[in-house]
């Protein structure tokens, strides 16, 4: 089985992220895709993230209907910060059947050199690229192992949920239903 893992802080998972992870279960060759959500970026300062629990609750909340769909909170148990190198390792250990592919936008493939033991990364697993505005994939076109995806572009972002939930807007369209429902029920981001 081909997994798409989709790595993110998700704070909080909006349609953006969905859309993205249907586009590529339904317009490549991957079986199922799971959102790992990730407790730090090794290369972002730490940010104010919610709780890894609040995060994973949102994430599950957004797919559970979905069996295309897994919410993983694997690196939550790893140690921190966390490298995709590290979460690859455990999960082809714990699924050897399970053949694992890396999704990333354009803005991550272009400082993946800088990326612990990238080269590896690239040798064992493919990469799936999503593009993003302004950013030059010539590069990778005759790559076997990176495949860009011309996945339709969403500019939503967490930060602008995140902002715009601070000013007191209604914003409930940018998030599945549910997540909407729970970041209120909450008082989460306010």
């Amino acid at each position: 089985m081909k997994i798409g893992l989709f790595f993110g802080s998700y704070n909080p998972i909006h349609i953006g992220h969905l859309a993205i992870a249907n586009y590529f279960i339904e317009y490549t060759n991957l079986d199922k895709l799971w959102f790992v959500i990730s407790p730090q970026s090794p290369f972002k300062a730490k940010q104010t993230l919610l709780s890894e629990t609040q995060r994973y609750n949102m994430v599950y909340t957004a797919i559970e209907d979905d069996s295309r769909f897994k919410a993983c909170n694997i690196e939550f148990h790893l140690p921190k910060p966390s490298f995709t190198i590290d979460t690859l390792a455990y999960l082809t250990e714990k699924y050897p059947k399970y053949d694992f592919s890396i999704i990333m936008g354009a803005d991550n493939i272009i400082n993946f050199h800088k990326w612990k033991n990238y080269d590896i990364i690239a040798k064992n697993h493919e990469i799936y690229v999503y593009k993003r505005p302004g950013i030059d994939l010539s590069l990778y076109k005759n790559s076997k192992k990176i495949h860009i995806v011309d996945a339709p572009q969403i500019e939503i972002s967490a930060s602008f949920i995140r902002k715009a939930i601070s000013e007191k807007k209604d914003i409930r369209y940018f998030l599945h239903k549910d997540v909407w429902k729970y970041i209120d029920e909450m008082n989460l981001y306010k």
